[in-house]
């Protein structure tokens, strides 16, 4: 069981990261937060970090699993092309005037898993649809904004099934600070070293130009062609407003942009995706000139075939990133169900959207036009899915078709 002097000091700990590392949050910043119901404590913690940094207003929107079931086992058919746009849009006001976005995750992986999956790709269709304008304002760093987890029944059962549930949210929530980085007695310091490591790795491949990366291991085959005048990110970026944020807490990778239209082979998941309240597991698809024109799944097959026909950009790519095996979340052996914690356990991909952030400069002097230009994908969706492990290799490929190593089972090579 948890202790509970230590259990609330490191919450108190967490939410000042979140705050203070997480965000960047600036005296008179508005903050815009949603969580799970059952992430309050959490939330109300960072809402007294956020008041203390000088936040203006905070604003949190809480999310209630039990309510969002009563929609799919309840709801009329034709309520589900329907979304809550004006509150998107509300949102994305927000964003555009300024204010800092936070969420709070920890929702069950498994949520939808006996629903219609006709009736969940359209909701998330919808969704998505009506999200565009709040997704383009994060998407692109038009402010600083973070993403951290708290430990929820639901999410702790999927993880640790065999434990009592009291015993399942105890450990998660150590694994939680510890992934974290706020168990030791400077946390702040602890992520400032850490953003020093991911930036050197950043400007080691900036300075290589590769022309795409090359993915080797079971079920797998994969050449990532990268967009023309990509960036790598890493760590601690700089929204376009000024403000130092960590998009993710925790976070252990390196990422960039691919281009569109040049990725080819095969490539097979190593680790389950949770995408919204459904597992996904074994995915394995392929790529011709950057489009998946098969796709499969173990579990989930329905609802990943109609998430990739979300919109055209769906079947493309809009990140790549690189994770070694031996990160602190892959050697937890943990298996979260939660991707902002499994993607930093291994090298990765997204479907959609791209960050028009990993350009030159930030993507500052590139419009829309521009960064489609250059390769950037537009989507609704922007889903990671895992491809590495301690058996894929990844090359560099130079503009001249050199291949240089990179990884080797899943590690560095320096």
């Amino acid at each position: 069981m948890t202790n509970a002097p230590d259990f609330d000091a490191r919450l108190d700990r967490l939410a000042e990261v979140a705050v203070r590392v997480g965000l960047g949050l600036r005296p008179g910043q508005e903050l815009v937060m949603t969580a799970p119901l059952e992430a309050l404590p959490l939330a109300r913690r960072i809402t007294v970090q956020a008041y203390k940094a000088g936040a203006s207003v905070v604003t949190t929107l809480l999310a209630d699993d039990q309510a969002t079931l009563a929609r799919f086992e309840n709801g009329h058919d034709d309520a589900f092309d329907k979304a809550a746009g004006w509150l998107y849009e509300g949102m994305a006001q927000a964003y555009r005037s300024g204010a800092a976005r936070l969420a709070i995750s920890g929702d069950d992986p498994s949520l939808l898993a006996g629903q219609d999956p006709d009736k969940v790709a359209r909701a998330n269709r919808a969704r998505s649809k009506a999200y565009m304008p709040a997704l383009e304002q994060i998407a692109n760093f038009a402010t600083n904004w973070t993403i951290v987890s708290a430990a929820t029944p639901a999410w702790a059962r999927t993880v640790f099934p065999d434990l009592p549930e009291d015993q399942a949210v105890a450990r998660l929530w150590d694994a939680i600070f510890a992934a974290s980085r706020v168990d030791g007695p400077d946390p702040v310091g602890a992520w400032e070293a850490h953003n020093r490591r991911l930036s050197d790795r950043t400007a080691m491949l900036n300075a290589r130009r590769y022309a795409a990366l090359h993915f080797r291991g079971p079920g797998t085959d994969l050449t990532v062609g990268l967009a023309d005048d990509h960036e790598w990110c890493g760590g601690a970026t700089t929204a376009k407003n000024g403000i130092v944020c960590n998009a993710n807490i925790p976070t252990e990778e390196v990422f960039t942009t691919p281009h569109k239209m040049r990725v080819q082979g095969h490539v097979s998941a190593t680790k389950p995706l949770s995408y919204q309240g459904t597992l996904i597991d074994g995915i394995a698809v392929r790529f011709q000139e950057g489009r998946i024109v098969e796709s499969r799944a173990r579990t989930g097959a329905d609802v990943l075939a109609k998430v990739i026909d979300t919109d055209e950009g769906a079947r493309r790519l809009g990140e790549v990133a690189l994770v070694p095996a031996s990160s602190p979340i892959s050697a937890s052996g943990l298996l979260f169900y939660n991707t902002l914690y499994d993607e930093n356990a291994a090298s990765h991909i997204a479907l959609g959207q791209a960050y028009s952030k990993c350009f030159v400069n930030g993507g500052a002097a590139f419009s829309e036009q521009e960064l489609a230009e250059r390769g950037a994908n537009r989507s609704l969706i922007h889903i990671d899915w895992m491809i590495g492990s301690a058996e894929v290799d990844v090359d560099g490929v130079t503009p001249d078709g050199r291949s240089e190593p990179l990884m080797r089972r899943g590690e560095w090579v320096d």
